[in-house]
């Protein structure tokens, strides 16, 4: 679990780390000690040591905000000019973090990008190690194929695919369509862990449901199919609609103004997507929320180890981000590296949908928290 800690006890962000240099004198033989290391591959700690274990998380991803109003028209200049099909699979635009040196990953865990699909345009089948969800926050007409079964996509929706799940997006309309991937390829990346497998051309099931088999199966308030008992380490929930996710949020806020507990903070209503298998995260290493602040609320100020995502469903509002102010709209996405300050405010009432890496830093006992 996540522990919050109080703020004398942690210093301050953007601190100088304290850690004493014991210079030794320059000599020749210094000269060629550091030589003979250089030669071997070897760097020893006491010239590392500040930026080894520096006294509080000082990331290289820098905070960020990307405009939805900018990102749109990209993705839909890619669809005139860039086909979808073998080969580069997916018309996908990954968010790149201005401060990781070009690498397409917008934090050092976490991978996000616009995907865009045209007018009656099928995505072929592939499957990889990587965890993915979709997140959409605007159109309707596409549905993934997730191990053979057709899930819809639609306006605040969910949609996971777990690593190594075979699946592709068809686009039965005649409007075309974009919505958020979020992915662990940076991490999978980092570790080693990464396959990838070409699926076939044509989706294994075409049709268009209005709901999933794994919807049909497990989407039932308080009640597990006796044909699930095993836990599985991600979801068997193919697509978290967001009828459910509004209602539950709309009543948090109501049991508030109705003197009851019921939000995380004055006038800030959350919820998190979690496994019912396990009653934990939709996936083993990314977490997925949404919040929504009341109009004129805000939350609290505060730092946490980890990288967090989040993109703008509905409403006004701004973040400041390390001490700065940023204003966002509907669809406007911007990152929060580990330890960095952050909070929310609302000018009307203000949906946003938010994603973390905080499973792997909870699992490896890496979680922090900073509130105040």
């Amino acid at each position: 679990m996540t522990t919050a800690t109080p703020t004398s006890d942690l210093p301050v962000a953007g601190q100088t780390p304290a850690h004493n240099v014991m210079a030794p004198e320059d000599t020749p033989e210094l000269r060629q000690l550091y030589a003979d290391f250089e030669s071997l591959h070897l760097m020893p700690l006491w010239t590392q040591l500040g930026s080894l274990m520096p006294v509080h998380p000082a990331p290289q991803a820098l905070p960020h905000v990307w405009k939805w109003s900018q990102l749109y028209p990209l993705a839909k200049r890619s669809g005139d000019l860039v086909p979808v099909g073998r080969g580069g699979e997916r018309r996908a635009i990954g968010l790149a973090n201005p401060g990781l040196g070009g690498q397409p990953y917008i934090s050092p865990t976490l991978w996000a990008a616009i995907q865009y699909l045209g007018p009656k345009e099928t995505a072929p089948e592939h499957r990889h190690a990587q965890n993915a969800f979709r997140f959409v926050v605007e159109g309707e007409g596409v549905w993934t194929v997730v191990s053979g079964d057709p899930v819809r996509m639609s306006r605040g929706d969910l949609l996971l695919t777990p690593g190594w799940n075979f699946h592709g997006h068809q686009n039965v309309t005649d409007h075309p369509m974009a919505w958020i991937d979020g992915l662990d390829i940076p991490f999978s990346y980092q570790n080693d862990v990464g396959f990838f497998e070409f699926g076939s051309e044509k989706l294994s099931d075409e049709t268009t449901p209005d709901y999933s088999r794994g919807e049909r199966l497990w989407c039932h308030p308080g009640l597990r199919p006796l044909s699930g008992l095993q836990n599985t380490p991600s979801s068997p929930i193919g697509a978290y609609r967001w009828e459910y996710t509004d209602r539950a949020l709309t009543e948090q806020l109501r049991l508030e103004a109705e003197g009851h507990p019921g939000t995380v903070e004055p006038g800030h209503a959350a919820v998190r997507y979690i496994n019912p298998t396990t009653g934990g995260d939709v996936m083993s290493t990314i977490r997925c929320e949404f919040h929504r602040i009341r109009a004129g609320a805000a939350t609290a100020t505060r730092r946490e180890v980890g990288s967090t995502v989040f993109q703008v469903f509905e409403g006004r509002g701004s973040i400041v981000l390390g001490g700065i102010e940023h204003k966002l709209d509907i669809g406007d996405m911007f990152v929060i590296p580990s330890w960095v300050s952050w909070s929310l405010q609302a000018e009307t009432q203000f949906d946003l949908f938010r994603f973390s890496d905080a499973p792997i830093m909870e699992r490896l006992n890496f979680a922090r928290t900073q509130i105040g």
